[in-house]
């Protein structure tokens, strides 16, 4: 029997909107239902019938039912938007407007009109989440197109287009639809239930790190909080007296320049390295300066409700399937400010992460038995370490990072040659996956999400450089490769993650209430880091929850295979709590280096 389906179209104005079940394939079962609250009759519906909703695009939608839904949820969706770049990509379109109206348009040869979407220039680096802004699909249909008679028809064609995918690529790409669909539900979710965030601990950090909260007039003119303007002068003073702003790199370049020291930018690892008063001071700077500017009180004023921080996360927002969000950043809360994220009196903070999950997945895309014997004991980098790099973790982790991102200078290169003698099914996954990319070609994660092509501009360095152009070519056609290495394990951990939290998001409804205390919820989403607000008596619950999700992602995702994905699981009252050990920041350092 088919799975029932109900195509929504919500109202532009009021409470009220339209269902639509649909059966095989897609089609129409009966009449369109005219519902005056919508809300109340989808939670009725899914009390009764747990249908997988269809609509154009859950961000518009869902976060307009969630205040009228209370405590019920919505199980499971199917979301245009989110699919449609997914089969773009794979019909050689990547890139092409998503929306509901523009796949309207493609069904039925019309203008194709345009998205506000992420440009391919982000996926040359791929290096953070970027904000991303979408314009609402129903505006793009047209005039005289009936908004649920376009979404039953793109529906269906997407399912037709599913159907039709290669056997070695379709049951992957299946998946991948239904947990991209699934993360909508949970980043709609998640910025309606909010992070819980002590306005009380963020000020009494603040005024620990950074003084007395500038004035309006101050801040108009420039002005830094007090500790931040004493720091700036010591920084001064240590660079021999000379005026300068510590917010500018060619002025501190300079000035280290006159005390002898010669750095190529003042990246936090060169300057760990620096043998000189102002590089402490000039780290410390730079850590207070950032919190000043992108987490201090105007942030917290825009951002923070009602006791909690509310961002807007955008699904899939990187090329590789990872999230960003439309400001607020959500995803880069800085460590000294976790104090700040304290849970609700009774209440816990269940905090999980996958400790060291890129390497996992590659030793999970490649079957190398080496690499899969070095993390069976827990730590993978003390494992590569004890099994080829006599026991310096250091050093072992320092050439896989090397070889998943594309660093081959300096101390890499030799650690590199270790690797590829030890772990050679490892390295030529990764090797491959460049060379595809230096040619020009395109990598999938694995569950068949697509990278970018090469853009214009790339095909035009790379196309005839003759002997003028062959060092802009080459170094061209490396930069990709280095990207396509990295996309298919980063993409494919970030597939692990969706599966993780769509499941994780299906065991937190399991879970019975605990009385008129309320129902667990995750509340952050961060890469392969998640935190679900618990009632106290239903932690240890959630935190069994948490592992046994984290085992179906690895199941779904890849299949028989030895490799495990251990979450680190606390359960605190406060978020900086779960987040200690000499180790974890060990790593955070070094990485910084990618």
């Amino acid at each position: 029997m088919a799975e029932l389906r109900i195509a929504v179209d919500a109202d532009q104005d009021g409470p009220g909107g339209r269902l639509q079940p649909l059966g095989e394939a897609g089609r129409p079962i009966g009449p369109v239902e005219r519902v005056r609250d919508l809300a109340a009759a989808m939670a009725a519906r899914e009390a009764a019938e747990r249908p997988r909703w269809v609509w154009a695009a859950t961000d518009e939608i869902y976060p307009r039912l969630l205040p009228r839904l209370a405590e019920s949820r919505l199980g499971r969706c199917h979301d245009v938007k989110l699919v449609e770049p997914l089969l773009l990509a794979h019909e050689d379109r990547y890139g092409d407007p998503r929306s509901l109206g523009a796949a309207w348009a493609r069904l039925n040869g019309l203008p194709v009109p345009d998205d506000l979407r992420l440009g391919l220039a982000e996926a040359e680096t791929d290096a953070h989440a970027q904000d991303a802004l979408f314009a609402p699909d129903r505006s793009r249909l047209g005039p005289g197109v009936d908004p649920m008679t376009a979404l039953v028809a793109v529906h269906a064609e997407q399912l037709r287009r599913l159907a039709a995918l290669p056997e070695k690529v379709g049951p992957g790409l299946r998946l991948l639809c239904a947990a991209e669909s699934a993360g909508g539900l949970v980043a709609a979710e998640m910025g309606y239930d909010g992070l819980p965030w002590s306005t009380a601990v963020h000020d009494a950090l603040l005024a620990e790190l950074l003084g007395a909260r500038p004035t309006a007039a101050q801040a108009a003119s420039g002005a830094r909080p007090p500790k931040l303007a004493a720091l700036a002068v010591e920084l001064q003073e240590a660079l021999g007296g000379r005026q300068i702003n510590p917010d500018s790199p060619g002025q501190v370049l300079r000035a280290f320049a006159e005390q002898g020291v010669s750095l190529p930018s003042t990246r936090n690892y060169l300057l760990r390295q620096v043998d000189h008063p102002a590089a402490p001071l000039l780290l410390r700077y730079k850590e207070l300066s950032r919190i000043y500017a992108a987490h201090a009180w105007a942030w917290r004023d825009a951002w923070v409700r009602s006791g909690r921080f509310r961002p807007e996360y955008v699904v899939g927002g990187v090329v590789s399937g990872r999230w960003a969000s439309r400001g607020g950043g959500a995803l880069q809360i800085p460590r000294i400010l976790r104090g700040a994220v304290v849970a609700d009196p009774g209440w816990r903070l269940v905090v999980a992460d996958a400790g060291q999950l890129e390497p996992r997945v590659l030793a999970a895309l490649s079957g190398d038995p080496g690499l899969i014997r070095a993390g069976a004991a827990g730590d993978l980098y003390a494992g590569l370490a004890a099994d080829a790099f006599g026991g310096d973790r250091a050093r072992a982790k320092l050439g896989l990072l090397g070889a998943m991102y594309g660093q081959t200078s300096g101390e890499v290169g030799p650690l590199l040659a270790v690797l590829r003698r030890r772990f050679p099914q490892a390295m030529g996954l990764v090797e491959a996956a460049a060379r595809t990319g230096e040619s020009g070609g395109v990598v999938q994660s694995r569950l068949g999400r697509v990278c970018p092509p090469p853009s214009a501009s790339w095909q035009d360095v790379t196309a005839a450089p003759g002997e003028e152009g062959e060092d802009r070519a080459g170094s061209a056609a490396r930069s990709r490769g280095r990207f396509t290495r990295n996309f298919v394990i980063q993409a494919s951990a970030a597939d692990w993650a969706l599966a993780l939290i769509a499941a994780l998001r299906r065991r937190l409804a399991e879970i019975p209430a605990a009385g008129e205390g309320g129902r667990p919820r995750l509340v952050f989403f961060q890469h392969d880091e998640i935190v679900v607000h618990s009632p106290a008596p239903l932690a240890e619950a959630v935190a069994a929850a948490v592992t046994a999700s984290a085992e179906e992602a690895r199941r779904l995702v890849f299949g028989d295979t030895p490799v495990h994905f251990p979450m680190d699981t606390h359960i605190v009252e406060r978020y900086a709590d779960a987040k200690d050990g000499d180790r974890a920041d060990a790593d955070t350092e070094l990485d910084e280096e990618y």
